[in-house]
């Protein structure tokens, strides 16, 4: 079986990041490759979380693995908050489209979600603690936010212009 194609991700401050995901009509073939091609995508870059957003996907699709072993993938298909707590802790975070950023943003503690699965089966999920923060961080990326709004102005301009600064650098090379 050959391996799924990785998809190319997306880096802040690329526009694109900014578009909000519309509803899967079907859980079909071409959401299933597209499934497959993002747990790749996001085992491959060492992520936790991939929103289908940041491989320029624009439906309403995340997967996660905040497994140790990396082989519990779980895939949320037009995900919706149905209740969070309003306990919040503040937490470092990263993103793989902001490589080498991490910063402190603000969760709810748990959560609890609705979504189809990739069988297109409704399930609820239940979720605190580091689940919960990437759940909350990859829903974010299907309304067209990056953790880093979350961050003052300044922060963001700074870790803007480094990361363009490395893209030229990277282009040049």
């Amino acid at each position: 079986m050959s391996k799924p194609e990785l998809l190319p991700i997306l880096c802040f401050p690329d526009p694109r990041l900014h578009t909000v995901a519309k509803h899967v009509a079907a859980v079909d073939a071409r959401i299933q490759q597209q499934i497959e091609r993002m747990l790749a995508t996001m085992y491959d870059a060492n992520g936790i979380g991939l929103a289908a957003t940041q491989v320029d996907f624009h439906e309403r699709l995340i997967v996660i693995d905040v497994s140790e072993e990396r082989n519990t993938p779980l895939v949320l298909i037009n995900p919706e908050v149905e209740w969070a707590s309003d306990e919040k802790r503040k937490g470092e975070e990263g993103c793989l489209s902001v490589p080498g950023i991490y910063d402190g943003v603000e969760r709810s503690v748990s959560i609890k979600v609705r979504a189809l699965d990739e069988k297109g089966q409704s399930r609820t999920v239940d979720a605190e603690g580091i689940l919960a923060v990437c759940i909350q961080h990859e829903m974010d990326h299907l309304m067209g936010k990056v953790f880093v709004e979350y961050l003052s102005p300044l922060k963001r301009d700074r870790i803007k212009t480094k990361l363009l600064k490395a893209q030229r650098e990277a282009e040049r090379d």
